[in-house]
């Protein structure tokens, strides 16, 4: 997570590539967090999704010079907000097996989310807008 927002980078397994890869700049994304279940936002695609944009971003202990993560994109950060609990987002993730969620949002799933982070912001006050 620390990493992610450091870099200003989300990355993902390989298998993920050509989810990625349809990433285009200016697109909202989300970043979920497998450890606490919990859904941060709001962050905006700064470049095309690709492989190994930074190599060296969650370096693999096991294969130097070589990412854990090489499914790539730049991010800017657009709202900083508290994060979702899986509760409050899981109607819109499509869950299958068990906890694992299908990764790509359609336009009414993504707005649908926007709006959640958007209320979160009319009722709590250590929202922060960022600007970028």
């Amino acid at each position: 997570m620390a990493e992610n927002l450091k870099r200003q980078l989300f990355g993902l397994p390989p298998r993920y590539r050509d989810s990625v890869r349809a990433i285009t700049p200016g697109l909202p994304l989300f970043l979920y967090n497998y450890t606490t279940h919990q859904l941060h936002g709001v962050f905006e695609a700064a470049s095309f999704g690709g492989t190994n944009i930074d190599p060296t971003a969650w370096e693999d202990k096991k294969c130097a010079g070589e990412s854990r993560f090489p499914a790539q994109v730049r991010v800017l950060t657009r709202k900083t907000c508290e994060p979702l609990e899986e509760d409050s987002f899981r109607p819109v993730l499509h869950h299958y097996d068990g906890p694992k969620f299908r990764l790509e949002l359609n336009v009414p799933e993504a707005l649908f989310l926007l709006d959640i982070f958007e209320e979160q912001d009319t009722s709590n006050d250590s929202f922060k807008a960022v600007s970028a």
